[in-house]
Order: structure tokens, then sequence, then C-alpha cells
């Protein structure tokens, strides 16, 4: 009897009901077993992967370049000079104030201008500073020059008249391809030829002006101002260089026959 009343009172205690207490417990396992055992990655890991591959990156970079954590990439926000001209702003210089800023004074930056536009490529005064082979680019709008290649002549922004560069030169007027045509389809065509021509000298300027907007070491500036009285006067006549380049007539239709 002792012994059965014993045995009574483990089985009783085995199969007590459990306390709220114990159940929260059991709750609390049960919920955070499947996450530990799902290998779960957070957000925080995935940063953590991406700093080291960085780090690991930038070090790599430094060991094979000797001195560029980015792989020789230098973000223009890194450059004195581009943030100096972004905290201070856009310029606005007229001909006469940009025309310091050729090279001359050293203690001055180097400017050329496209399009009104100016940039500053002191980083390149090998080029563009005083004895430099483009030099007499340096402190002017030389928008006309850029389309010429008369880089002495043409140091203005003054581009009036360009187009005829590439318009051909009228020396056919006896052949046969000339005399069939009436007066009417040399007028259309003429005006065809000068829209074109239009066309090409504005993607000449575009060309240079997004050159100097995307090059490496050169940034934009600011604009120049004051230049619209050079559009006032008569138009420049084309420079030699450019006059010589001008396709003819007599050439053209030879390459239709």
């Amino acid at each position: 009897m002792p012994d059965l009343r014993q045995r009574s009172g483990r089985g009783h205690s085995s199969s007590r009901k459990k306390t709220g207490a114990e159940l929260e417990d059991d709750d609390e396992l049960d919920y955070s077993s499947p996450s530990t055992s799902t290998g779960f990655i957070s957000i925080l890991d995935v940063f953590r992967v991406i700093l080291l591959l960085l780090v690991a990156s930038s070090a790599l970079s430094y060991y094979v370049t000797s001195d560029s954590l980015l792989w020789g990439y230098k973000p223009r926000f890194m450059r004195w000079g581009v943030l100096k001209s972004y905290i201070r702003g856009p310029i606005k210089l007229n001909p006469e104030q940009l025309s310091l800023y050729n090279g001359t004074d050293l203690s001055l930056p180097i400017y050329v201008a496209v399009n009104r536009t100016i940039f500053d490529v002191s980083a390149n005064p090998r080029i563009y500073g005083k004895g430099g082979g483009y030099n007499s680019l340096a402190g002017v709008d030389a928008t006309r020059a850029y389309v010429t290649g008369c880089f002495e002549e043409d140091r203005t922004a003054d581009i009036r008249g360009v187009e005829l560069m590439f318009t051909p030169i009228e020396d056919d007027d006896e052949s046969p391809v000339e005399m069939g045509m009436s007066k009417a389809q040399k007028k259309i065509r003429r005006e065809r030829e000068m829209r074109e021509a239009r066309e090409r000298v504005w993607k000449q300027v575009k060309h240079w002006q997004d050159f100097f907007a995307n090059h490496k070491d050169y940034f934009e500036v600011g604009q120049v101002v004051g230049i619209d009285v050079m559009m006032e006067g008569p138009e420049r006549e084309l420079c030699e260089s450019a006059q010589k380049r001008r396709p003819k007539r007599s050439s053209l239709n030879n390459e239709v026959k």
C-alpha cells in the first residue's frame, strides 16, 4: 500500500497542469527555434558583406595602382577645383574679364569657352597655358575657331557665316547637270545645303562643348556674358584654311554621275 501511494503521487506530479508562466516559456521556445534553424540572413549581414567587398576592392586597387583606391577613377567631388566651383556657384565673365584667365598669370586658373560656356582647363597648362600649343584658345570664347580650325584668326564667339565652309563653291555652271536644272530646283538644292551646313556647324560646336564638359580633368565654371554685341556687325569672312576646304560643285556632280 505505501508503494502504491508513492507511485500514485509520482504520477500525479508528472501529469500536473502547467502554470501560465511555463506555457509562455514553451511558446517562446516554439517561436524562436524555427528562426534559428532556417539560417535567416539579416539586412545588417548584407551590409557587412558589401562593406567587406568594398574594403577589399579598395585595398587591391591601391596595391595594383599604388595611388588610387578606386582603380584610377577620380570622382569630380574629390577635386578641390570642382568642389570650390560648386561652393562658389557659377561665375559670369564678360570678354574683357575672361581674357585675364589665359594662363599668363600663374595665380589664376586657365579658362576656355565654347558656345558661351566657360571651362576650367588648369589641369593641362602644357597645352592651354602660356607657350602651349592651344594657348590661343585660352581666355576667350573661340567657338568659331573650334569649327573652322583657324585658332589664331577666329578667336571669337561669332559663328555667323561659318556654314559657308560646308557649302559647295559653284564652279560647274556650264556642265550638263547644272544646265539641266531649273532655277527653282537650284534654289531648293541651295536651301537644303545651307540647312545641312548649319546642322554641321552646331554638331561641331556641340562636339567641343561636350568634350570639355565630359573630360575627366576639366569642368564647367560659368558663362560668358556681353558677347551679343559681336553679332551686330557684318559677318566675318571665312578664314583662308576654311575657304580652301570648301567642296566644289564640279566634284560633287562627278560623284553622282
